[in-house]
């Protein structure tokens, strides 16, 4: 067997088991920073028609518009941006084909250049070049990675706006369950605040939590660390809401 298949079966064996923890762990994170953002823009608005002492069906429509809408928005942004991550990798393809295919000399010069940073000298820098250069498919990949880094592979951009939109869909229900609840003729009188922003709080620390569980930090650390920035967001939201009052009465 030529060294160049060697390299290429393991290549293909680790590319292919890394990619797929690669993807896994992309879509968790989009996951995570989909509900994070699903509780905390969607207790804002609910928290601002709170301050306004809206009633509690008008902080539900509010809320429902908001979870749906900024949702979609969240992951048509998310769609794009990876169309377009996806985009530039394509092009970044075609060119590393073509100086392979039109200028091999060059190719080849990156290609030593690439192993030399990483160490590779000598006999041992000749022995892997002649193997890459054997295979041009190998050749080609190494190439991208030596000019543009390591690639995400299989990371299809319909998941992850789907993922994120999921994330956002079910954590920004959580701050509304009360006032769905109120809305179908569940009774909390005046509880019925009090148990929506506490409902909030406990998914702030749960997603943090998740995500500290997802980058490897203390899952303690980030859940106190979200609690806070999502109340922070919310009590300015419940402020602004509070100040202008007026104009709803006046409405």
């Amino acid at each position: 067997m030529r060294p160049s298949d060697l390299l290429s079966r393991s290549s293909s064996d680790d590319a292919s088991s890394e990619a797929s923890r690669e993807a896994y762990s992309s879509h968790l994170r989009d996951a995570v920073f989909g509900a994070i953002d699903g509780t905390v823009t969607t207790f804002a608005v609910v928290a601002g028609a709170i301050g306004a002492e809206l009633s509690g069906g008008i902080v539900l429509i509010l809320g429902l518009a908001n979870l749906f809408a900024d949702g979609l928005s969240m992951a048509v942004g998310n769609y794009l941006g990876e169309r377009a991550d996806e985009q530039a990798q394509e092009r970044a393809r075609v060119e590393a084909e073509r100086v392979v295919r039109e200028r091999p000399e060059q190719a080849e010069i990156e290609l030593r250049l690439h192993y030399a940073r990483l160490g590779l000298a000598n006999t041992e820098l000749e022995r892997v070049v002649e193997a890459v250069t054997s295979d041009r498919a190998v050749w080609v990949e190494t190439l991208m990675s030596g000019r543009f880094g390591p690639r995400e592979k299989h990371r299809s951009p319909r998941t992850a706006a789907v993922v994120v939109y999921l994330a956002f869909l079910v954590a920004g229900t959580m701050p509304l369950l009360v006032f769905i609840a109120d809305a179908l003729g569940v009774e909390f009188g005046k509880a019925l605040f009090p148990l929506g922003i506490g409902a909030t709080l406990t998914t702030f620390f749960g997603v943090g939590m998740l995500k500290g569980l997802v980058v490897a930090r203390p899952w303690w650390r980030d859940g106190l660390e979200t609690l806070a920035l999502g109340s922070i967001t919310a009590g300015v939201a419940f402020a602004i809401g509070w100040l202008l009052r007026g104009l709803a009465d006046a409405a």
